[in-house]
């Protein structure tokens, strides 16, 4: 279809002018969207969180590392150390580069079309030609890059939020990862002792025994212990290894940094536990993860009305051509070329279809991710509040009781009312209960943990750990 009408030529350089400012309206920002990130960081953590880009940055980076490590890693300094030092997280940060691109590509125009057409024959000593060139643009993607920039500044947003979620996770993580590895390093050195004294009462039963003060039995109850104390010694060293591990890689650590110090004993039980009785409508207020859920409905929502939009026609494309009919030396003929999409047999209905059962999903799995968020929060505020009952009864019923029961036992050795076997056996059960404290200030501050992910995204519910075996046999028991 070619025409030379001059009005129809001004309007397509007008349109073509008009694509071109819409063109360049589309750019990157300074900071890459990595501010959002920065500010969910300050505000829910109280930490800095860096995108090391550059040289300076690693360096910088490096500089803050080695001042985390020259101390005692506590559970803040470890989540700061992670934030900057995790090579996971950030590569998680190009992601938002990654989205940035897109949505800047969704805002440049496609880029223009040049087509020709050379056609000769020579008749009579003269070579007449047939030349057509024309330069086409998709003049309906004006129409359709207004919506499709909404719809990738919408997913450049829940790119933002994922980002600002995985930063969360890591320091939820690292909180457990660090409890764990201080817990298992507390029980190590209490092992340690028992072993000691399991080790101390088994000679002294060897030397009894061989003196003939000791029967066979007592010295086989006392030599028991001292496998049982190995055994759980260990298994101590084991756990203690796996947990220093597991938080090193999580700090990013490697080669002589593996050797970070981290403080002798966990923080001691807080006064008071946390009591929210509206805990589900903060989690539904704050929970990152449902905004993700809700901006994908968005974005979908806005795809279906540009697949409504696009259902008939998806390339329109018009452009300035010339034509030369005839010899070299004549005049082109001016006008301009259009093209389209007939939808003789794809009307695009599938399309359509297709675009509405996405939609139903996701909001399908918006519902399904409210459900979900608000179990896990009612679960994990249920879990925070029993370990802190638990670890508040070792603390002020369990522990002090065993200790008034070896005081009373050491004032009757010091009479001469019991001997040293009856004492380290009395010194034996109390390997259970001091055991059973430390894990349960452990569950604690896991449980601690659990319930402020949960607040903001989805939680790893965990079972506890289990609990290394005490033995309280010996002696007299």
């Amino acid at each position: 279809m070619r025409t030379t009408d001059p009005s129809r030529w001004r309007l397509l350089a007008l349109a073509s002018s008009a694509l071109t400012l819409l063109a360049g309206c589309a750019g990157f920002s300074p900071d890459g969207g990595f501010g959002a990130v920065e500010q969910t960081a300050r505000e829910r953590l109280g930490k800095e969180v860096k995108w090391a880009r550059s040289d300076a940055d690693r360096a910088e980076v490096a500089e803050r590392v080695a001042s985390l490590l020259g101390k005692p890693l506590t559970a803040d300094d470890a989540v700061q150390l992670a934030l900057l030092n995790n090579r996971g997280l950030q590569a998680g940060f190009h992601d938002l580069g990654i989205s940035e691109a897109e949505l800047v590509r969704a805002g440049n125009l496609p880029n223009p079309h040049f087509s020709m057409f050379h056609a000769s024959k020579k008749e009579n000593g003269v070579r007449d030609y047939k030349i057509e060139q024309a330069i086409t643009f998709n003049l309906f993607s004006l129409l359709t890059v207004p919506k499709a920039l909404e719809v990738n500044r919408r997913q450049f947003e829940q790119t933002q939020r994922a980002v600002s979620l995985q930063v969360l996770r890591l320091a939820a993580d690292v909180r457990r990862a660090w409890t764990q590895a201080v817990a298992a390093g507390e029980t190590l050195r209490y092992m340690e002792q028992v072993m000691d004294a399991a080790d101390a009462g088994a000679e002294l039963a060897r030397r009894m025994q061989a003196a003939g003060n000791f029967s066979a039995l007592a010295r086989a109850r006392e030599q028991g212990f001292y496998a049982d104390a190995a055994l759980n010694l260990a298994r101590a060293q084991q756990a203690h290894q796996a947990a220093r591990e597991r938080l090193t890689r999580l700090l990013g650590l490697w080669g002589e940094q593996t050797a970070f110090k981290l403080p002798e004993r966990l923080p001691d039980l807080p006064t008071a536990a946390l009591d929210a009785p509206d805990i589900e409508r903060q989690a539904m207020a704050s929970r990152i993860d449902l905004q993700i859920a809700k901006l994908d409905a968005e974005a979908t929502a806005r795809n279906l009305g540009l697949t409504k939009t696009t259902r008939f026609i998806d390339v329109l494309e018009i452009g300035p051509a010339r034509v030369l009919e005839g010899r070299r030396g004549e005049s082109y003929k001016k006008g301009y070329e259009i093209s389209f999409e007939l939808p003789l047999f794809d009307w695009g209905s599938s399309r359509v279809a297709r675009a509405e059962h996405i939609y139903m999903q996701s909001l399908e799995r918006v519902a399904d991710a409210a459900i979900n968020a608000r179990s896990e929060v009612r679960e994990a505020y249920g879990g925070y509040r029993s370990a802190f009952d638990i670890a508040r009864h070792y603390r002020d019923e369990v522990v002090p009781l065993r200790k008034r029961i070896s005081d009373e036992n050491l004032l009757r050795y010091n009479g001469m009312l019991i001997g040293v076997f009856e004492l380290l056996a009395d010194a034996r059960s109390q390997v259970a209960s001091v055991n059973g404290y430390i894990e349960a200030l452990r569950d604690f501050w896991i449980a601690q943990a659990d319930l402020d992910m949960a607040l903001i995204g989805k939680p790893d519910l965990a079972a506890p750990a289990s609990s290394i075996a005490a033995t309280a046999a010996g002696a007299g028991h």
